[in-house]
């Protein structure tokens, strides 16, 4: 079923874009979008390849700096801050694609994504490792040699190795055969659950509406739709669009 368990309205958003402008070239990718995460939450930013999910995590995380518009976490402006600086708020981003070190083993990796840390990772390792046993077995494999699913929870743990307040997931599910995306969902789940809020960008719109909070549906790099994500999976328009119903 649907999540309804948000938090508490009127909360100071963890996370907050305002009137976000992004451009490639010429060519504008986001067109004033706005949206706010909670401290806690799941929130699913949903929509067509090429509307601009990936572009606002990549927005978000400094990867690509926007021409106008702020982004607050935690009440400070970030937008001006390069990559390796916002990962040190608290702000961890799983990318589309996996981009694991294919060279590296699992356990070079993940210690890769503590690299802005300075206290022990022992604990943080052994979570990842209760999280995905997978990657417990395969601690000593070269990433590149292991299969796509493998290769997910690689690149989520190396995520959570930042110990961030906050995960940025792009397509989690993207290439993953229907019961490894369900074991991925159950693992986002779980990590939501341990404390950890998610802002989860995911072309499985069913799937992404039922792991979150609450949603919005992105169109040509506008917001188009932002509600509870139980009425979004009901709403007409968002079914026909993007849940394959007619």
């Amino acid at each position: 079923m649907t999540r309804t368990d948000t938090p508490a309205a009127g909360a100071q958003p963890l996370l907050e874009l305002t009137d976000l402008h992004v451009y490639y070239g010429n060519i504008e990718a986001l067109k004033g979008v706005s949206l706010t995460v909670g401290r806690g939450e799941v929130v699913t930013l949903i929509g067509s390849n090429g509307a601009g999910k990936s572009t606002t995590l990549r927005a978000i995380s400094g990867t690509h700096k926007p021409r106008s518009g702020t982004i607050k976490f935690e009440g400070r402006e970030i937008q001006h801050l390069p990559a390796h600086e916002v990962v040190t708020f608290g702000i961890a981003h799983s990318p589309e694609g996996r981009k694991v070190f294919s060279r590296m083993t699992v356990f070079e990796n993940l210690q890769m994504g503590a690299f802005s840390r300075r206290e022990k990772i022992d604990d943080d390792i052994t979570r990842v490792f209760d999280l995905f046993p997978r990657l417990r077995e395969r601690r000593s494999q070269k990433a590149g040699t292991m299969s796509g699913g493998e290769q997910q929870m690689l690149a989520m743990g190396r995520a959570l190795m930042a110990h961030p307040t906050i995960l940025l997931l792009d397509e989690p599910s993207m290439g993953l055969s229907p019961i490894l995306t369900e074991q991925i969902f159950k693992i986002i789940a779980e990590i939501n659950e341990q404390g950890t809020t998610v802002l989860l960008v995911e072309q499985n719109a069913l799937m992404a509406l039922h792991a979150a909070h609450r949603g919005y549906v992105i169109q040509t790099g506008k917001i188009l739709l932002a509600d509870t994500a139980a009425n979004l999976a009901a709403n007409e328009q968002v079914r026909q669009a993007y849940l394959g119903e007619i």
